[in-house]
């Protein structure tokens, strides 16, 4: 071999092994690339808790058997009085090789949006992907309890406890049945999907009740027959039914809520009086009003007609009962009637301090309903936060306010005060006359434009459509002064008070700004048709639309007749109650032949849509 084929010899087996290397090297490189990618995919974990966002949540969570999974928000309290416990959770279950897992749900809301998570903290267990809420104790031991009982591979879920009904087998369930609640659902319904879990979990608890308390549900879209008997028209529609008999569900719609207002509905609607001494000693308690129901036993059919009624409006007054003839003979009373008792602070001169009806075989539990409404306020009594709503309803309302107290050291100003209202009340049976305490409702009078009244008595009348009618404040207020207040405002003397933001300076722009004070003067102008928009100022709805009826408000400029108006319907009562404003945004078209009957806007919400409309109602076309 010469010297130049043993340097080529050479040379080709150092290109082989050069080869070799970097071929090795490449390879390496790759395996380090790859680590990278996995180390990036991994999420972070602090103290033992696995950190997930919407970007790694999938992927950490597909194939798991078990993964508990907790939504916080930073800034709440809750959530981060729990973070020690949930962290020692997480040690205690990373022995199991049970993740533990939180989200931060202001955040990574795409992972939130698809849970429905809507309050902190929420914590689910995702079983095989499906979740479950936990709604047990939030401490170590309950959590890791119930998270291993899931973990056990025999585990599965309960039967439902809902009880699904149709046509043919609703009056078979629900006729038959002390207490029922029903739902009334749609299968395509948003609302309907996030009550389901809410509901079937307020049934897995309901139904170790005793006697069980059941929960069903109907497919109003299938089953017609019964939904069209109760004229469904909205979903989820909830009704309460005793043994057939249909009542409104006045409950909330989470799990919670659901399960206290059925346990409360299941407690007999009327409570037995024990003897007379008992008696005595609640009329001397009693706050507000005491009915009693007087009854032979509990055979007799008048009690059954009592319950109904009281079953009927339970959530408004407590009732009572008895077959004790010495509480009858000491309420004057027949055995076969109702009372009605007033509390002895509101006793007086001018009325009956016990209200009487007889029961009998043509009396009807709407009968007692009546009654007992009718007889629910003594001549002047106390109006307080808890009973404005449930007692003094009807109006013209009259409401006296001062420092009222009823202890012993301050009785007998309340009392002098009070009376110079008797005196006026007696003579007015059409009104509602009530005192009430004004640091209960400082907001009133505000809105009245009282809330800096050097006096120590103020009025408001409220009419019908809860407008206020305050008295100029008075140093010299009796009965008199009170007498010719309300005349003046039967005969229409007096203008209502409107709580209203201060009117813009300058309001020339396309859309005009409204006030409770300016009311009148621009939307209920005969000369002009006014699209007028009743907003809130932190309502996203309204954000939206807000550039889009701007330029609404600009294409129509040169519209002499035709006005475009908004409203912050917070900052401002709404002057005219044709205008009834249930949400926001709500949007009136006022034409100007036709102010008091405005018709409600219920077309889309985009720029087109808007103007289609303003033309039609003008009889005017104008190129988009």
């Amino acid at each position: 071999m010469t010297a130049t084929q043993s340097l080529k010899k050479w040379l080709l087996l150092a290109l082989i092994m050069f080869s070799v290397i970097s071929f090795h090297r490449t390879l390496a490189d790759d395996d380090d690339i790859d680590d990278e990618d996995e180390d990036g995919d991994t999420p972070e974990e602090e103290n033992g808790v696995v950190i997930l966002t919407d970007d790694n949540f999938d992927s950490f969570v597909k194939g798991k058997e078990v993964v508990l999974l907790e939504f916080y928000a930073p800034w709440c309290g809750h959530c981060k009085s729990f973070a020690p416990t949930y962290e020692k959770i997480a040690q205690n279950l990373k022995k199991e090789d049970i993740p533990v897992c939180k989200i931060d749900a202001t955040a990574h809301k795409n992972v939130a949006s698809k849970y429905d998570v809507s309050g902190y903290p929420t914590v689910l267990i995702l079983k095989k992907g499906e979740p479950i809420k936990y709604d047990g104790q939030r401490t170590e031991d309950a959590v890791v309890s119930r998270v291993m009982e899931l973990a056990d591979p025999n585990w599965k879920p309960p039967p439902e406890a809902v009880i699904t009904l149709t046509d043919s087998n609703f009056n078979e369930i629900v006729d038959n049945a002390p207490l029922i609640l029903v739902e009334f659902y749609a299968p395509w319904c948003g609302h309907c999907k996030k009550l389901a879990p809410e509901y079937e979990s307020a049934a897995q608890v309901l139904k170790k009740e005793d006697p069980p308390i059941p929960l069903a549900k109907l497919d109003a879209t299938a089953e017609t027959k019964v939904a069209s008997k109760y004229d469904i028209s909205g979903y989820p529609t909830l009704k309460l039914f005793r043994k057939g008999q249909e009542y409104e569900y006045k409950g909330g719609r989470d799990q919670g809520s659901i399960i206290s207002y059925m346990i409360e509905q299941s407690s007999p609607p009327s409570v037995a009086l024990a003897d007379l001494k008992s008696t005595k000693n609640l009329l001397h308690q009693a706050g507000d009003i005491t009915i009693i129901g007087l009854f032979s036993g509990v055979d007799d059919p008048a009690l059954e007609i009592f319950q109904t009624a009281a079953n009927n409006i339970r959530e408004d007054f407590t009732f009572r009962h008895t077959f004790d003839s010495s509480i009858a003979g000491f309420l004057k009373s027949e055995l076969g009637s109702v009372v009605v008792v007033h509390a002895e602070r509101f006793h007086s001169k001018y009325e009956k301090p016990i209200r009487r009806m007889s029961i009998n075989e043509d009396t009807q539990a709407s009968d007692i309903e009546q009654f007992v409404n009718d007889n629910a306020v003594p001549l002047v009594g106390q109006r307080t936060g808890v009973n404005s709503r449930k007692r003094y309803t009807k109006r013209p309302l009259v409401v006296v306010y001062y420092t009222v107290d009823f202890s012993f050291d301050y009785r007998k100003n309340t009392e002098i005060w009070r009376q110079k209202v008797l005196n006026v009340a007696k003579d007015m049976k059409d009104v509602t006359f009530a005192i009430a305490n004004e640091d209960e409702f400082n907001d009133e009078l505000e809105k009245a434009g009282l809330g800096d009244s050097p006096e120590d008595i103020n009025v408001i009348i409220f009419d019908e459509d809860d407008r206020r009618y305050p008295l100029e404040p008075t140093e010299e207020f009796d009965s008199e002064v009170l007498t010719e207040f309300v005349e003046s405002y039967k005969s229409g003397d007096i203008k209502p008070k409107y709580k209203s933001a201060n009117p813009p300076k300058k309001n020339n722009g396309p859309v005009k700004v409204v006030v409770a004070d300016t009311f009148e003067k621009i939307v209920m102008d005969d000369t002009k048709d006014v699209l007028v928009e009743f907003y809130a100022p932190w309502c996203g709805h309204c954000k939206k639309l807000e550039p889009i009826y701007k330029k609404l408000g600009k294409k129509l400029k040169d519209k002499k007749n035709v006005v475009i108006a908004k409203m912050d319907a917070v900052a401002n009562d709404v002057p005219n109650a044709n205008y009834k404003v249930e949400g926001f945004p709500t949007l009136y078209w006022a034409p100007k032949d036709s102010k008091n009957e405005p018709q409600k806007y219920q077309g889309g919400r985009e720029l087109d849509d808007l103007l289609k409309f303003v033309n039609e109602q003008t009889n005017q076309k104008d190129e988009l």
